[in-house]
């Protein structure tokens, strides 16, 4: 796989991990750990196994392959998140992919914690729920709307939010007695952390 202008590391197509047990656990956990009052984040909250989730770190992690998720939008543009896995510089980079140009623009880098221009609650939604038509990448909404989770900057989230979040992770295999609480963790860690100045614009604003 080649993103122009991304540079050379060794990229391959990651959306079949989605479905891979212990995928979510990994992808989504440092952010329930982003509140103040947080308790350690546990593979049960994502209806995942702890040793599962080891075992697919390893591949997500892998610095001879980095994993890349893309989620395609009805306008044509595309955030694609890449598992950063070179030797001394692990991390996630949020890369936006606009029709037209020759370069992406990164948007949001996770390294510990996350710094960049983040999306607000209806942003993100908008997105997940308008997928671009046979676009590779990422096509269920539940799927898209967890896979861009981790750039939500909105301390307003509407009150439908836990609810809606809710649903996606129980269509990715959280059970429904645990899906609600382990939504609003994700949204309790999301509005503990503060990562770029207020006054940025959304980077699909324009």
């Amino acid at each position: 796989m080649v993103i122009e202008g991304y540079g050379d590391g060794p990229l391959g197509a990651g959306e079949p991990l989605l479905a891979r047990p212990g995928f979510w656990s990994n992808y989504l956990s440092a952010i329930c750990a982003g509140g103040a009052d947080a308790a350690r984040p546990l593979p049960e909250w994502f209806g995942e196994d702890g040793a599962d989730v080891d075992a697919l770190s390893e591949t997500l992690f892998d610095p001879d392959c980095w994993p890349v998720l893309r989620v395609s939008g009805a306008d044509g543009s595309r955030v694609v998140v890449v598992f950063r896995n070179l030797e001394g510089d692990y991390g996630t980079d949020f890369l936006l992919v606009r029709p037209g140009r020759s370069h992406p623009q990164r948007i949001a880098r996770r390294e510990g914690g996350l710094a960049g221009t983040g999306l607000g609650w209806r942003e993100l939604v908008r997105i997940a729920d308008n997928p671009a038509r046979e676009a590779d990448g990422v096509d269920d909404p539940a799927a898209r709307l967890l896979v861009l989770l981790p750039l939500l900057d909105d301390l307003e989230a509407p009150e439908e939010a836990p609810a809606r979040l809710g649903a996606a992770l129980t269509a990715v295999g959280v059970a429904r007695g645990t899906a609600l609480s382990t939504a609003e963790r994700l949204l309790a860690g999301l509005r503990g952390r503060t990562w770029h100045e207020p006054a940025w614009g959304s980077p699909l604003s324009s």
